[in-house]
């Protein structure tokens, strides 16, 4: 995930995160393992090599749903 624009996916991530709940750490927490999820979810798709910051953002909803369940 060391990627231009993978920051700017974490900053959004908290960003929202921030804009629906208090800030402490167990918020900016779930930001830091959701983005990673992501991430990993990304890689197995479009493998590590390929993978833009973009790819991690299509994963998103995906990494809810696992975290769902």
């Amino acid at each position: 995930m060391a990627t231009a624009g993978s920051g700017d996916v974490l900053s959004g991530i908290l960003v929202g995160l921030l804009g629906f709940d208090e800030a402490d750490l167990l918020t900016i927490s779930a930001g830091a393992y959701i983005n990673g999820l992501a991430g990993e979810i990304a890689e197995k798709k479009y493998t590590d090599i390929s993978m833009i910051a973009s790819d991690t953002v299509r994963c998103l909803p995906e990494a809810i749903k696992v975290i769902r369940e």
